[in-house]
């Protein structure tokens, strides 16, 4: 089972081909979402060097960044590199 952790936003890094598939309305409809219930969804991320890799979650992360939050809720997976 995949335990829950806080890390910091600022250790997370985005791959390249994620960031072109965000939609900022997508963002802001999340930020909303989280304002109001908070974050319900944990994010995926895997290590990687002294980092995590985003794996799942683009949208929660920006929305929680917009947001001003400077941690965020994620599960650690292991994950294949694209």
């Amino acid at each position: 089972m995949l335990k829950k952790q806080t890390i910091a936003i600022q250790d997370v890094y985005v791959p390249v081909k994620r960031r072109h598939t965000l939609d900022p309305k997508k963002v802001e409809a999340l930020a909303e979402s989280i304002l109001a219930k908070g974050q319900e969804a944990p994010i995926l991320v895997r290590p990687d060097e002294g980092r995590f890799v985003l794996v799942e979650g683009l949208h929660r992360l920006e929305a929680s960044k917009a947001l001003g939050e400077t941690t965020i809720s994620a599960y650690l997976v292991q994950a294949r590199h694209h």
